[in-house]
């Protein structure tokens, strides 16, 4: 049985056992039932005994859409790999940390880059941090790292990690473009 928020909220309107808490009940907080789906979880849980060491020694950066299920649609197990999200899946400074201590001190070699098809960030632009600055009073100090062409947004994701002085490991970078509607990746040239 799936302990997702989602089944945690149709089982207590159904009156099945995940919801014996009231707090996860079919009015309850999000964050209640994401605690209350833990409780199960670790109900069952077993200490894996792994290291903290990625068994396939590869770091996966891509976007943070809630429709990309990457273990499953790269057929990943748990402790095979790092796994670094944001908006967009672009790499930034804060991705460029990650990937280096996933490399220097956890010994990732491989770096998989995954942009996807109908990403918010493509209607976005910089003007968001405008309207933020008019609204709160302050500007972000960020970057939206909106974009209009996801290939181009790919290429220059790896382009950011190929250059970067703080990675050991450079010379396996793929990108990809994740089709959301096929659950199919399409390779990126990064030579185009």
């Amino acid at each position: 049985m799936s302990t997702s928020p989602h089944h945690t909220a149709d089982a207590a309107s159904t009156g099945g056992s995940p919801a014996s808490d009231a707090t996860a009940g079919p009015d309850a907080r999000v964050i209640d039932q994401l605690v209350q789906a833990n409780r199960h979880y670790a109900d069952g849980f077993q200490d894996p005994g792994m290291d903290a060491r990625p068994v396939l020694k590869v770091a996966v950066v891509a976007c943070m859409d809630a429709r990309l299920d990457l273990h499953a649609a790269l057929g990943l197990e748990l402790g095979d790999c790092h796994t670094i999200r944001n908006a967009g899946g672009v790499v930034t400074d804060d991705v460029i940390r990650s990937l280096t201590i996933s490399q220097r001190a956890l010994g990732t070699r491989s770096v998989i880059l995954i942009h996807h098809t109908n990403c918010g960030l493509e209607s976005l632009t910089e003007d968001f941090r405008h309207e933020l600055e008019d609204e709160v009073g302050q500007r972000p100090a960020w970057a939206v790292e909106a974009f209009r062409d996801v290939d181009q947004d790919v290429r220059q994701s790896m382009q950011r990690v190929r250059t970067s002085p703080f990675l050991l490991h450079k010379d396996d970078v793929r990108g990809f473009v994740f089709d959301v509607t096929k659950g199919v990746l399409r390779e990126i040239d990064p030579a185009q």
